[in-house]
This record gives C-alpha cells, sequence and structure tokens, in this order.
C-alpha cells in the first residue's frame, strides 16, 4: 500500500521551507500531494492558477509529487486522497498552537488521518510567504529563499507597486 500525505497551503508563494518540508517529506510518504487548500476570507497576492504554475516550475524535479487544490474540509480531502498523512512544517513555537489545534481536529474528525509535523529546517526557520512578500514588496533580495521562478513573478508583481520606494 502506497503512504500518501497530502501537504496542504496556501503557497502564497512557495519558499525554499516549502520545499524542504516536501524533499524531507518524501523520506517518508511514497507520494506527497502538494495542496492549494482554497481560503476566501484570504486575499492572496497571487491567484490560483499563477500559485499552481510556480509549484510545478519548482517540484519539477522531484518524484511523487501531484500539485492539485481543494476548497473544503482536508480530512475529507485526505480521504478521496487515499492518504493516511497530513504534512506540516513547524518553524517556531508560535505555530505549534495553532498547528496542534488543527491536528486534533483532524483527528477528531477522522483518526484515520494522522498528522504529521516536521521541524523546518534551521536555514528557513525566518522564512514565510508573508514576510517574503514584504521584504519583495520593498526592493529586498530574497533570492535563495525561493525558486528561482517565485523571484522572478514578485519582481513582476512589484515592479509596478505603488508601495515600492
Amino acid at each position: 500500500m502506497q503512504r500518501i500525505a497530502i501537504y496542504p497551503g496556501s503557497f502564497d508563494p512557495v519558499t525554499n521551507g516549502h520545499l524542504d518540508i516536501i524533499k524531507r517529506g518524501l523520506k517518508l510518504f511514497d507520494k506527497i500531494i502538494v495542496t492549494i487548500l482554497i481560503n476566501p476570507s484570504k486575499t492572496s497576492l497571487f491567484n490560483i492558477t499563477e500559485r499552481v504554475e510556480m509549484l510545478e516550475n519548482s517540484l519539477q524535479h522531484f518524484s511523487g509529487i501531484e500539485i492539485d487544490t481543494y476548497n473544503g474540509l482536508l480530512v475529507d480531502y485526505a480521504v478521496q486522497k487515499n492518504a493516511t498523512g497530513i504534512l506540516r512544517g513547524m518553524r517556531a513555537v508560535s505555530d505549534f498552537e495553532y498547528e496542534f489545534q488543527m491536528a486534533l481536529m483532524n483527528r477528531k474528525l477522522n483518526r484515520n488521518v494522522q498528522t504529521v509535523f516536521l521541524m523546518t529546517g534551521l536555514r528557513w526557520i525566518f522564512t514565510s510567504s508573508s514576510i517574503i512578500k514584504e521584504a519583495a514588496r520593498f526592493g529586498g533580495k530574497i533570492n535563495g529563499m525561493v525558486p528561482p521562478i517565485v523571484n522572478k513573478k514578485l519582481k513582476e508583481k512589484f515592479a509596478t507597486s505603488p508601495d515600492r520606494r
């Protein structure tokens, strides 16, 4: 039986920290479905098509990966995909409370789907999509923190931004 995990997130945009979790997760699972969860209450910089494109480009050299989108309960999606795991990365203690609550709720909803936490590599502990977007908005050098395609797309997004100084 193939061990399948869902790696959910907004991936707005994908970072090298995300790629680190995926690479390490592939040592635990045969297949990881990187899933952009659609959250209508969240405002995103990149639309779904752009995020899928950046993920496809960034993950093209990985095997055992599928990219998808979903709008609904994560455990329901996991069942649809025959996944038994939810892969989550944690950067710091501040992530723990939220992630713990979500893991307990998902376990309550479906005891057959287990959440697996991986600590982010020290190299990526300070990075988040939000912080990277903020740095890019003001012209900060983010190469090395994001895949090359993401760096290019962020530069394009903010090239005409009125926030840029």
